[in-house]
């Protein structure tokens, strides 16, 4: 008998269950973000905390993370084995995963100052040393994030998709925890020589104990399911190791390879002050309705694109590549022209309160600006790398990161000094606008053609209604503003958010409605079936 002999939930409640825990952890994600901000605003600890947690959460992502390495070879393999057999492999890659990684552990907490030095090197002073400190706290989070990415493979496996989906919310209420106590000791404002250290000490303990909490809870979840317990088992040789092992390796080596441009990035606003923190609050606001709408919209084009691989089907698949891309227009667009419209706005009500003053929300305003301005690349070049899988054709994709990475440290170089920290977010856009034309002028190559003309004569009216949206929603909130005079009242300054915001979706809609593009009905069906309208 499978570990899943049918079929007790569907897709479609599946993918409901993990969309509802998503946003219950992003929730928490946010509160956690706002405190943090209230606490230290763009200082020495949130700067160095940005380059302490590179590594811990570099792994956390690649290995403990759904549809990572560690969680795509588990649910492989345990999918097509007797439940009986799960225990023994699970415990057995467990223990061989936690002896390589517990290695690791014991090197950051020796080599802590060497690995903050070559990530940072522009790094200094209060702030090395708080980086340093943290980063030995964290290490056994190298430790925990395969235990994790194990744990979320073999529930997923188990048919348990609840827990593995909310449990990254430990971690933001462990940290809430330590920061409310903080404040609630020494004030709301943290951000002081004297309370730098001790606020990266509870930002880095917060962060492992909710790690420590996220395994605990899979553990337990793991045990009760007959997935297996916490027990070393040192039996390389049973059946189904191998098996693992043999996915594992390569697809960590491949997805590794996609944060390499992090480390870039990170290496060179290492010598431009408090640059980190201010990329990890904009791109926390970025990453919200972009993580939400890929897994809502783009999801479901996978299993699309590998059923129309044949020749006889590309018609079909060109059809669907242009879905593709002009969803991710119609979705993405509206936020660009809302994020480099509202964007004070948006800093002031989301982080600008406690230690986040005025000054730190000039900092961090035209880097949110910037990442609103790559919201659609980024996207419509996750819409073709999955198009290259689906062909069967993992090596380009593969072989264009290699490139990227070259190339995004020389944009890096030349944008850092003139444009400061937005300079290093145009570095990444420019890098998936080339993605994208490379994958396009391929596919173009392979397909027998493309329809390049028409889908860009489409993207490019988008973008102009985009523009216009974003104008009439920046008239909307100046307009506000000189009749309220900048009030600093937070329902005042939310209302006006959500009018500003408001105008610039109702306009882009309306605008978008007399093109008659397909794509315009089937963004609108799909958003009514999420609601049930």
């Amino acid at each position: 008998m499978s570990i899943n002999p049918k079929k007790s939930r569907s897709l479609v409640s599946i993918a409901g269950l993990v969309a509802v825990a998503t946003l219950i952890s992003k929730l928490f994600g946010l509160v956690r973000q706002q405190s943090i901000a209230a606490a230290f605003g763009v200082g020495p600890v949130v700067n160095a905390y940005a380059y302490s947690y590179v590594i811990p959460g570099f792994l956390l992502i690649l290995l403990g993370g759904i549809n990572g390495p560690f969680h795509s070879a588990l649910v492989s393999v345990l999918a097509k084995r007797d439940k009986s057999q799960a225990a023994p492999l699970v415990e057995t890659v467990t223990t061989l995963v936690s002896v390589v990684l517990l290695v690791v552990t014991l090197i950051l907490i020796v080599f802590a100052g060497t690995f903050i030095t070559f990530l940072a090197p522009g790094l200094a002073g209060e702030a090395q040393a708080i980086a340093v400190q943290q980063l030995q706290i964290m290490a056994p989070l190298a430790l925990l994030a395969g235990l994790i990415g194990i744990g979320f493979g073999t529930l997923n496996a188990a048919d348990q998709y609840l827990l593995p989906s909310i449990s990254p919310l430990f971690s933001s209420v462990a940290i809430l925890v330590g920061v409310w106590i903080l404040m609630w000791q020494f004030g709301t404002n943290l951000n002081t020589p004297e309370n730098w250290y001790l606020g990266g000490m509870v930002l880095a303990g917060g962060t492992l104990a909710g790690g420590v909490l996220q395994w605990l809870a899979q553990l337990v979840a793991q045990s009760r399911a007959g997935m297996g317990k916490l027990r070393l088992r040192f039996n390389w040789r049973l059946p189904g190791v191998m098996d693992v092992m043999k996915v594992m390796g390569p697809a960590t080596l491949s997805s590794g390879m996609l944060h390499i441009n992090v480390y870039t990035d990170l290496f060179f606003a290492s010598f431009i002050p408090n640059a980190a923190a201010a990329m990890n609050y904009a791109n926390f606001i970025v990453l919200t309705p972009l993580g939400i709408i890929s897994n809502m919209i783009l999801v479901p084009f996978m299993p699309v694109f590998s059923r129309l691989t044949a020749p006889e089907n590309w018609d079909e698949l060109k059809l669907r590549i242009r879905q593709g891309l002009l969803l991710s227009a119609l979705t993405m667009l509206p936020f660009t022209a809302i994020f480099m419209a509202l964007a004070p706005e948006i800093i002031r009500v989301i982080y600008q309160r406690g230690a986040f003053k005025a000054a730190d929300a000039e900092v961090v305003i035209p880097v949110l600006m910037a990442y609103g301005l790559g919201m659609f690349f980024y996207l419509a070049r996750d819409v073709l790398v999955r198009v290259f899988y689906a062909l069967g054709d993992g090596e380009t994709p593969f072989r264009i990161s290699i490139f990227n990475i070259f190339l995004n440290g020389l944009l890096d170089f030349l944008l850092y000094k003139p444009f400061a920290t937005p300079g290093l977010v145009l570095a990444t856009i420019g890098v998936n606008v080339i993605s994208l034309m490379i994958f396009l002028m391929i596919l173009n190559k392979r397909l027998g053609g493309l329809p390049l003309k028409e889908w860009g004569s489409s993207l490019f009216v988008l973008t102009g209604i985009s523009l216009i949206a974003g104008l009439a929603s920046w008239g909307v909130s100046f307009a506000w503003d000189k009749v309220l005079h900048n009030s600093n009242h937070l329902g005042l300054q939310l209302l006006q958010l959500m009018l500003s915001a408001g105008v610039a979706l109702g306009i882009f809609l309306i605008l978008s409605i007399p093109l008659k593009l397909p794509e315009v009905d089937l963004l609108i069906s799909r958003v009514r079936s999420k609601l049930r309208i």
